[in-house]
């Protein structure tokens, strides 16, 4: 117990896969995975935007295959990039066998809709040869046609057992390594789902309101559904699945991870929406600053308000705070103390400058301890 109870979050335990060289599950930072839209087999594309996800974060990595093309570039990707791969397969056993002998971490699979049991054996098979797990990813647009008879729609129930079927088929072969996503578009449906699944079983889940929009629509659907479950201790690992690009997901699940302080990453700005009592243009100040400083990793909270009426309480509980004052003239707070005063013009560049010489300051502290930990374990 923490000395706020009322910010604590009690994570379901359940039982840990690795995805290369990243845990998932068994009580391990919950990882922000996102998926690559550019045509696999183009292979310096997909690295290219590969890359620019792990600059934004990312932890894992999906890449679609639905063709020998794309599991023929696997290979020089896997080569290219420093997060593990999940090769994401449909109907073809052959693609999962082809991306594990490519290297990739984990498959996305669906075991019953890969054919018959000696398919499936032959896929479990190459996951296990070459270290990889799996992802069993139910999809309440694919639900099986005897479980939407049976059930007459989608439901938390028929995913559920969907999920489980498809967990049944990979135990009697002996694999375990996997995780399970129960996705639906319609938020209460998926919470739902994943609530039930939580309480079936103690496989990692791997999170998200699939297809839910675009960056604005697809931002707010996702907050509130995996922010209910994460709030609730659900979820080892999640994608923000949004019609933009896939360095936005990662941010976007960053953001959530943050808020509800389960993980610490970048620069974690409190501002305020702006009113009649601003001394300076709020909104556009933090724009210009959150660009300005998304380079840094560091975990850091910097305050920025555009007046002395809750200026100076925020800035007290942040690293550095910046609040509006008469005549052009605002006061700068260095660990909730004022320090010194700054004028209108160069607001967004010293207030980087600031977060930047405090970036450097937390590494240069965590060298000595990670240097004294790397010799304590030689």
């Amino acid at each position: 117990m923490s000395i706020r109870p009322y910010r604590d979050i009690v994570r379901r335990k359940s039982r840990q896969v690795m995805v290369g060289s990243v845990p998932v599950g068994g009580g391990a930072p919950i990882t922000v995975q996102t998926m690559t839209n550019t045509l696999t087999a183009d292979a310096e594309a997909t690295i290219a935007q590969i890359r620019r996800c792990e600059e934004a974060g990312v932890d894992i990595i999906r890449v679609s295959c639905p063709d020998e093309d794309s599991t023929k570039a696997l290979p020089a990707i896997v080569k290219a990039v420093r997060v593990p791969i999940v090769a994401d397969i449909h109907f073809h056993y052959r693609r999962a066998i082809e991306a594990a002998d490519a290297g990739a971490a984990c498959l996305r699979i669906n075991p019953g809709n890969i054919g018959s049991a000696d398919r499936v054996r032959e896929v479990v098979k190459a996951a296990r040869d070459h270290g990889c797990s799996m992802r069993i990813g139910v999809n309440a647009g694919s639900l099986e046609k005897d479980l939407l008879e049976k059930y007459g729609e989608p439901c938390p129930e028929a995913m559920v057992e969907s999920a489980l079927d498809h967990a049944r088929i990979l135990q009697d072969h002996d694999f375990h390594n996997f995780k399970i996503s129960v996705k639906a578009s319609d938020v209460f449906l998926a919470v739902a789902a994943y609530q039930q699944l939580a309480d079936a079983c103690d496989y990692p889940l791997h999170i998200g309101v699939t297809e839910a929009g675009g960056l604005r629509t697809g931002t707010v659907k996702s907050s509130i559904g995996l922010g209910a479950l994460l709030w609730a201790g659900i979820g080892d690992t999640i994608r923000v699945s949004l019609s933009a690009e896939p360095e936005e997901e990662v941010r976007v699940g960053f953001e959530m991870l943050k808020a509800l302080n389960l993980r610490h990453r970048g620069v974690n700005i409190v501002s305020c929406p702006s009113c009649a009592r601003q001394q300076y243009d709020v909104i556009r100040t933090v724009e210009a600053l959150e660009k300005r400083v998304a380079h840094i990793t560091t975990p850091m909270t910097v305050s920025v308000i555009g007046c002395v009426v809750n200026g100076p309480g925020e800035a007290r509980e942040t690293d550095i705070g910046f609040t509006g004052g008469g005549n052009g003239t605002h006061q700068v707070y260095i660990a909730g103390v004022p320090h010194h005063r700054l004028k209108d013009e160069s607001i967004v560049e010293h207030l980087a400058q600031l977060i930047e010489k405090k970036a450097a300051e937390i590494e240069a502290a965590k060298a000595p301890s990670a240097a004294l930990h790397s010799a304590a374990a030689e």
